[in-house]
């Protein structure tokens, strides 16, 4: 074995990636109760936007936006409870990879309905896209 190798093979047993180290009864107990309570939370949430679709105990108009705040709570719940993403100084990774997908993702959709939006405005009406047909 040359003089790298050794050095590689030492530092491989004493280096452990976050959640690598050996967990005790204890810590797994408590990890296990936090994606129960995460399935609970996130059952409880789908369980309370079908119950407002399908009653008539809300205003109609206001549906909607009790389904955005519940879609928004039930995102905060698996980024919590399963995803682990909190804003713990361990964390700063996740929690600046989540903010840049975030960002993406609210550049394409507002790109997306800008683009509609203005197709939508250029566009002939129907009637004078017909006469031009015949």
């Amino acid at each position: 074995m040359s003089n790298t190798d050794a050095r590689l093979h030492l530092h491989s047993e004493h280096d452990h990636a976050p959640g690598d180290e050996p967990a005790t009864g204890h810590e797994i107990a408590e990890g296990l109760l936090v994606y129960i309570v995460g399935l609970f939370l996130a059952a409880l949430i789908t369980a309370v936007a079908f119950f407002l679709v399908g009653t008539s105990l809300v205003w109609r108009p206001s549906i909607p936006v009790a389904l955005l705040v519940l879609a928004v709570a039930q995102m905060g719940v698996h980024l919590v409870f399963f995803l682990h993403i909190t804003t713990g100084p361990d964390n700063s990774n996740n929690v600046l990879a989540l903010a840049f997908g975030v960002l993406i993702v609210t550049l394409v959709v507002s790109g997306s309905l800008w683009i509609m939006a203005n197709l939508d405005a250029n566009m002939l009406p129907m009637d004078r896209l017909l006469e031009m047909q015949r």
